[in-house]
């Protein structure tokens, strides 16, 4: 294909196809498009006429994609992906925001820690946009490495070696079970005198599941989870409903305990006692490590030393 040839191709009609194949419908996507069907027919044929091969077979009961339709459809989805990335920044620039960054968190910093913190960091950085992505922190640890964030935040626990890494808060997780559990009691219980127990948890990469495997493993006996599920509120529900116990973070536990009338217990284990981090790479530029200062030491206004880098 010449480079001619690509040079004629338009974004509204790699969307045509797009849609096209998605609907296997040519009137259907050239309403998505705003097109009336003898401008969207003849689109169609201008890019098979430009790639040299037909991008559909005909049939009466719509349009099915050829071998060369769907490698355009794979590439057009990119193509239209990095179009409305682009029309966002520059909607973004207009609007005054000058600077994108990715932050990726595990579930327990969001919920206690991060949203005031982001809240202020907001006020002193409006042309600043933090995108914040909620994942176990195994992957926040891997996003990292790979490239996909900017900066994590997550439960001490994943291999981070090769990371700037800094402290960032504490936690402390609790038991909670239905009240009147056999287990209710105002002291604290050993992670090990539960196992009895059927458990409800996170899923797999959260730092607390590995930590519980971990910890059953260690005492030779069985860690009989029943259930995982993906939020700190849906653990507090299967709780409530009495198909097994689990562990959360004490500052998460408290209200969930309240609102679903739940009982709680302190653990008495050394790693009930968490310590939170956040992360950068070792490359990270100079608005990445003033975030990261900003969130580690609440008190410091980074403002002034992101603008010297914009």
């Amino acid at each position: 294909m010449s480079a001619y040839n690509l040079a004629r191709f338009d974004f509204v009609s790699v969307r045509l196809a797009v849609l096209c194949a998605q609907s296997g419908s040519l009137t259907a996507a050239a309403r998505d498009c705003n097109l009336v069907l003898p401008a969207a027919s003849r689109r169609i044929r201008d890019l098979e006429t430009s790639i040299g091969e037909p991008l559909f077979e005909r049939h009466s009961r719509g349009l099915h994609p050829t071998p060369a339709g769907r490698a355009f459809v794979k590439h057009g989805l990119v193509l239209l992906q990095e179009m409305d990335l682009l029309m966002e920044d520059l909607s973004d620039l207009r609007k005054g925001v000058m600077r994108h960054i990715r932050l990726t968190s595990s579930t327990a910093a969001i919920n206690q820690f991060l949203p005031p913190l982001l809240a202020r960091y907001a006020q002193v950085n409006p042309d600043v946009q933090v995108d914040l992505d909620e994942q176990v922190s195994e992957i926040v640890v891997s996003s990292l490495r790979d490239g996909r964030t900017d900066v994590g935040a997550y439960v001490e626990g994943p291999d981070d070696e090769g990371l700037e890494t800094r402290n960032f808060r504490q936690d402390q997780l609790v038991l909670i079970l239905p009240v009147g559990h056999r287990l209710t009691g105002r002291s604290p219980i050993a992670f090990v005198d539960t196992l009895d127990e059927p458990w409800i948890s996170l899923t797999a990469g959260a730092a607390l599941l590995i930590k519980q495997q971990q910890a059953a493993l260690s005492s030779g006996r069985p860690f009989k989870l029943r259930m995982q599920v993906r939020s700190f509120d849906a653990v507090g529900h299967m709780v409530a409903s009495g198909l097994g116990i689990a562990a959360l973070p004490k500052g998460v536990a408290l209200p969930v305990i309240k609102a679903m009338k739940l009982a709680w217990r302190p653990l008495s284990d050394d790693w009930s006692h968490r310590q939170l981090k956040i992360a950068i790479r070792s490359d990270a530029d100079p608005a990445i490590r003033a975030i990261r200062d900003f969130l580690c030491d609440p008190k410091q206004n980074a403002k002034a030393s992101l603008a010297k880098f914009k």
